[in-house]
C-alpha cells in the first residue's frame, strides 16, 4: 500500500509544501546572485525549469532546514518561513517571507495535482521578481528562519531540538512590504512577500 494513502490531509499537504519550499528557497538564493551560476544546476520540478544547488553543504543546509519543518507544518505550528539576508553586522537587509496556514480541521482528501499547480505559480512569480529586490554586496550572508506560533516542545521529537532562538537584530520601524503572490485553498493558504527596512530605519540591537 502506498504510504501516502495512510497520511492525513495535513500530512500530505505538509509533504507537498516541504518539497515546494526546498525549491523556492533555492530559487531565492539563486535569484540574489550571491554564488556563481555554476554553483547551481538546472532541474525540472512541476514541469518548470528550476535550480538545484550543486555544492553538497549548500544543498544539505537547505534540505535539512526545510525538511525538518515538516512535522511542525503538519500540526499548524509554523506561521512563516523566511529567507533573510544580512549585512556584515548581522542586520537584516531583505526578507523573503512565506506565510503559511495549513487547515487543521479539513478532513477531505488532498488533490495533489491541484495543490502543486497552485504552488507552481509561486515559482513562476519568483523567477521574474528580481526587479522588486535590493542589490546586495557579495559579503552579505543569509539564513533560513522559521517563525513558530509556539515554541516546539522537546516531546515533539529530535527535530524540535534543532531549532534554536535567533539573535537576529530587528528593524525598529515596520518594514516596507511588497506582495509577490498569494493563494487560498481548502487545505492551504500561502502568501509570499518581500520585506525591506523602512526609509527611516533605525536598527534595534535587541
Amino acid at each position: 500500500m502506498d504510504r501516502r494513502e495512510n497520511q492525513s490531509p495535513q500530512g500530505e499537504t505538509a509533504r507537498i509544501l516541504v518539497e515546494f519550499l526546498e525549491v523556492a528557497v533555492t530559487s531565492i538564493v539563486y535569484l540574489k546572485g550571491l554564488y556563481p551560476s555554476g554553483a547551481f544546476e538546472r532541474r525540472r520540478y512541476l514541469s518548470l525549469v528550476v535550480h538545484r544547488a550543486r555544492h553538497p553543504q549548500l544543498r544539505d543546509y537547505i534540505h535539512m532546514a526545510v525538511s525538518g519543518l515538516q512535522p511542525f507544518i503538519e500540526k499548524g505550528l509554523i506561521e512563516r518561513v523566511a529567507v533573510v539576508f544580512f549585512d556584515t553586522e548581522n542586520v537584516p537587509l531583505e526578507r523573503f517571507i512565506l506565510k503559511l496556514s495549513v487547515n487543521q480541521s479539513c478532513g477531505s482528501k488532498v488533490e495533489d495535482a491541484d495543490l502543486e499547480f497552485s504552488l507552481r505559480s509561486f515559482l513562476i512569480k519568483l523567477s521574474v521578481s528580481q526587479p522588486l529586490t535590493s542589490a546586495l554586496s557579495q559579503d552579505c550572508r543569509w539564513e533560513i528562519v522559521a517563525y513558530f506560533h509556539m515554541i516546539p516542545q522537546a516531546d515533539m521529537g529530535n527535530t524540535a531540538a534543532l531549532w534554536i532562538p535567533t539573535d537576529t537584530k530587528q528593524w525598529q520601524q515596520p518594514p516596507l512590504i511588497t506582495p509577490i503572490k498569494s493563494m487560498s485553498s481548502e487545505h492551504l493558504n500561502v502568501q509570499l512577500y518581500l520585506e525591506h527596512p523602512s526609509l527611516s530605519k533605525t536598527i534595534n540591537s535587541k
